[in-house]
């Protein structure tokens, strides 16, 4: 790459070389995250002005009352009560402004509450659209998306913390936030945690293991048991393939794999293997039959037993739900019971990631992914890292590159870093299949492995938990597998978002959850019937499936058997293979 930095630390010379790399990063960044930003949002506004003029009326008084709010703004910068008397304030929550300069300084205080009346102004405007379900979410997504682009908290000029912070180093803090923002470049993404504090197998993803099995999509990994005793049915993972199973096995505090050895479950999981393009053909069949069917037969020999509990999560847990529709066609009764976590399985309301989901977007990916022969891990982060970009986003442009501050090290934040591809031919099954047409709670109306597919024939035990703040998978859509399911469901809502409500470990007993609700009157009713319990989730979920894996036997004294032996150390090479 060549450098152009400046060769003297002139301030305001610097400052417009960092403004002028940070805009060049984000384009970049823009770029591997599918549609831009700003030509979704010229676009659902220009559809929006022009349905419009038919009834001016809303832009009219709008405009009159963002007018009248300006002037108001005015007069007191000019009386000198600007600070005293505002006429927009940040919202609950916003961490933004929070620099006293902001509030001290009458210019800084005028810039932010000129900024947040245009935000108001657009965001009324915005959601007083009107228009059909998914226009109006998308029109909502996009505009929210530029209103946080342009605060003037991502502007070096604009922010009175980086300027200050620049003339208390004496320009160094600006030389360090170009050295931020270079090697971020050259990875093609944000740096959100400190990355070289953490190594796979030396302090995140080390509960003591080996890979025993593999193909050419996954690692199966067997955990040594750490009592003398294990239940007879063994306790086999699926995680999402969609992401590093890691997040399950972090730090020792915080690793739910480590806590289901601690409770006497000879663990199992899927490594599943990151593809590239020559993998393009890798299909959803072959992810339930050569990956989960594949890891149950084998966790099955090794334990000697004929029966197995499963834990799956989100995407892991559609595809291990298409998987027990396959072993309930077949009559394989080999599922002792089976875990989702943040699981959908009927895809009606796809969240906040139905702004990414229509017939016009999903071809344009689907058209990108078939070409190249995956869907890029970074692409599909950035979607994930949009759906909160001030807190995902803005902030780390702000504290890398304009204060060059080095990111603290945060594990989930380096998992949510270390992106996975999905394979062209699994990714269009899975965006059409699922979320476009909605066929998985469709009886018969998809074939995975030669089975036709009914979610109504699984019958085993199952424990469903949600999360109340999760933006990914709703809980009152995944509530719906309640309906859907034949079998008894022990239905479980967390605190908390996606990761975090699911990684809740039990020995800081945080948070709570909810339990016990009446089903078959839907999710609000079983909410207002549910009762609270304060703590983690986790020795709640041990103790139901603890009921289902059999007796205590004495624990193995070696991994594998002999004719699956120990092949590498956990984690596994699988799950290092990175796509910078």
């Amino acid at each position: 790459m060549q450098n152009n930095t400046p060769n003297s630390i002139d301030p305001q010379e610097f400052i417009n070389y960092v403004t002028s790399e940070t805009n060049k990063m984000l384009e970049n960044f823009s770029a591997s995250g599918g549609d831009d930003v700003f030509a979704q949002f010229s676009r659902s506004w220009t559809e929006l002005a022009t349905r419009s003029l038919e009834d001016p009326t809303l832009w009219i008084r709008a405009i009159a009352d963002y007018q009248t709010a300006q002037f108001n703004l005015w007069k007191n910068l000019m009386s000198g009560n600007v600070s005293e008397n505002p006429v927009a304030v940040p919202q609950k929550g916003d961490r933004r402004f929070q620099g006293e300069e902001w509030s001290k300084s009458p210019i800084y205080d005028y810039i932010k509450q000129s900024y947040l009346l245009t935000s108001q102004m657009l965001t009324e405007m915005a959601s007083n659209a009107k228009l059909g379900d998914g226009e109006q979410a998308k029109l909502n997504f996009y505009t929210k998306q530029y209103i946080d682009a342009m605060s003037p908290t991502n502007f070096a000029m604009t922010n009175p913390e980086v300027l200050a912070q620049a003339l208390e180093t004496k320009g160094q803090s600006l030389v360090d936030g170009m050295k931020n923002l270079l090697a971020d470049f050259e990875k093609g993404r944000i740096s959100m945690t400190d990355e070289s504090a953490f190594t796979l197998g030396e302090n995140l993803a080390t509960t003591e293991g080996s890979v025993i099995f593999q193909n050419d999509l996954i690692q199966l990994i067997h955990y040594k048991p750490q009592a003398a005793q294990v239940y007879t049915r063994p306790t086999l993972i699926v995680p999402p393939s969609i992401n590093k199973f890691y997040i399950l096995d972090l730090q020792p505090h915080n690793s739910y794999v480590k806590y289901c050895v601690e409770q006497g479950q000879n663990t199992f999981l899927i490594s599943w293997r990151n593809p590239s393009s020559d993998q393009s053909e890798i299909s959803w069949d072959d992810l339930v039959g050569e990956g989960i069917l594949e890891a149950i037969r084998v966790t099955k020999e090794i334990s000697e037993t004929d029966k197995i509990n499963l834990v799956s999560w989100c995407v892991g847990g559609t595809l291990t739900a298409t998987a027990l529709a396959v072993m309930a066609n077949r009559k394989d009764n080999s599922i002792s019971s089976a875990t989702f976590l943040t699981t959908l399985t009927d895809f009606s309301d796809p969240g906040d990631l139905c702004v990414f989901i229509d017939d016009y977007q999903v071809k344009q990916l689907e058209d990108k992914v078939t070409k190249q022969g995956y869907l890029n891990g970074r692409e599909l982060a950035t979607s994930f890292n949009m759906l909160r970009s001030n807190d995902l986003i803005w902030s780390y442009v702000v504290n890398n590159y304009l204060k060059g501050q080095t990111p603290a090290p945060f594990d989930i934040l380096y998992w949510n870093s270390d992106s996975t591809n999905l394979p062209a031919k699994m990714y269009t099954y899975y965006i059409n299949k699922m979320y476009l047409e909605n066929k998985l709670v469709e009886p018969n109306a998809l074939t995975i492995c030669g089975e036709p597919i009914d979610l109504g024939k699984i019958k085993v035990p199952t424990y469903f938990l949600s999360t109340i703040e999760d933006h990914i998978a709703p809980w009152k859509a995944t509530f719906k597998a309640t309906e859907t399911f034949g079998s008894d469901i022990e239905f479980v809502l967390g605190a908390s978002g996606h990761v975090a409500g699911v990684i809740n470990p039990a020995s800081k007993n945080r948070r709570n959850y909810w339990v016990k609700g009446e089903k078959g009157q839907g999710a609000d009713h079983w909410l207002e019937t549910a009762e609270r319990v304060e703590g983690s989730w986790w020795p709640n979920w041990a103790e139901w499936v603890r009921k289902r894996a059999g007796k205590k036997i004495d624990a193995p004294t070696s991994l594998g058997n002999k004719e699956h032996k120990p092949i590498e150390a956990a984690p596994g090479s699988y799950v290092k293979v990175r796509i910078d």
